[in-house]
Parts: structure tokens; sequence; C-alpha cells
């Protein structure tokens, strides 16, 4: 961290331009070269990694998934389970009888309607049970490389706290963070700050005033800040 970065040395807070440059370069610094959070081996195994780890933490999932793959790692195999041998695999991850159903039937219908493959469209993923639009970015970006920029309730409450969205909910969001930021960073931005969040500002760890970056974009911010739920 440069001198000029440094929050004891920020006297007057940023204004958004600033704020979106500091941000960018210094997420950049401290995770030069993110990591896909979830374990997968290709497209379906990510798809349904993610699918999992809605209402539960990457860590969960990845405990979980290793005994799921090792029953069925394909669509082929995974419809041939029936519902109730994966909800008992996958029930740690919470929400296990409707993700037990998602995956099945999605499973289903990549062999009925795209010959067993992960289809590389928004409308076709969108389109499979329990695949919204935050867990079609995800495999669109961590599969397929297409620049796109997943937002969840963590990501939207950073948003928040470091002044890039005043977004109601994370539709809203994602377009202002793909505004203000490069096409070519979204994917690594979308890891960045996931990963910055979990170590540093936090739901509970931190409340705008407490993290390097809230402190560098708001030295002069007195009350916590106030978020909008998703």
């Amino acid at each position: 961290m440069t001198p000029m970065d440094s929050p004891a040395t920020q006297q007057q807070n940023m204004n958004k331009q600033q704020r979106v440059e500091f941000i960018d370069r210094r997420l950049a610094q401290l995770y030069p070269a993110p990591p896909v959070p979830l374990d997968h081996s290709d497209p379906y195994t990510l798809l349904i990694a993610v699918l999992l780890s809605a209402q539960c933490t990457d860590e969960r999932v990845n405990q979980v998934t290793p005994a799921l793959f090792a029953r069925a790692a394909t669509p082929a195999t995974m419809a041939r389970l029936n519902v109730a041998t994966i909800q008992g695999i996958i029930r740690p991850c919470g929400l296990s009888p409707q993700k037990a159903k998602a995956i099945k039937r999605l499973s289903e219908l990549l062999l009925a309607d795209h010959a067993g493959q992960v289809p590389e469209t928004f409308q076709a993923l969108e389109a499979l049970p329990g695949v919204g639009h935050k867990t079609a970015s995800v495999v669109m970006a961590q599969a397929f490389g297409l620049p796109t920029f997943p937002v969840d309730t963590h990501i939207h409450r950073l948003a928040q706290r470091w002044g890039l969205t005043r977004g109601r909910n994370v539709v809203e969001t994602e377009r202002d963070l793909k505004k203000v930021f490069p096409e070519h960073r979204w994917n690594d931005l979308h890891l960045q700050i996931i990963f910055y969040g979990r170590e540093y500002c936090t739901a509970r760890g931190c409340d705008g005033r407490v993290c390097e970056i809230c402190r560098t974009c708001y030295p002069q911010r007195k009350h916590p800040k106030k978020i909008r739920k998703a």
C-alpha cells in the first residue's frame, strides 16, 4: 500500500471515480489471481456446486460434493439416482429437498435437450430448474470465460458500503458495477470482492468504517453505513 493510499493521509472522502480506481487497484494487489472457490472438474460439476452454494458456504459445498460426484459426476449418472439418494448426500448444504429435485431434473433436461452438455447461453441455463441469473452468471464466467459480474447479497452489501451503487437489489447493483468497472475486470472482480468481504469487510466485522477500503474511501464517515437489503 502506497502512502497516498493510506487511510491516515486521506482527509476527504473520495469521489466515485477515485473510489472505483482505488478499489480496482487494491483488490488486484491483494488477490492478483483469485481462484474459483468451488471445487469442480468441468462445467457440469461447477453448475451443481454453484446450485448447492445457494444459502450455503462454499466451504460446506466443497465438503459435500466429493461424495456426490463420486456417485454421479455427469448428467447421465446423476439422472439415474433417485431424489432421496441425492438429498441424503447434499443434506448438509441446506434446502436439500428443493436442491435434490432440481439437480435430478436439470440433469434429465441436459440429456434430453442439450446432448448431456451444459449450455453456453444465459437463456438456456436459466431455463434449468434451480438455476437463476446469479448461478448462470457464475457458470458463464468460470466455465466458459464470458465476462459477467455475478452479484450476491455479500457483493451487494460491499458495493453499497463503498459507494458504488444505490441499487435496491442485486439486479440493480450488478448493472451499476458493470457501468463503473471495465468489462475485462468483471470476472476477477467478482471473486476479489468475495474474498475481500470474507477476510476484511464481513457482515459483522465492518459497518462501513472499519476495513481498509471503507476507511480509505470514506475517512470522514462517522456512522455505520445503512444497507439496503437485496
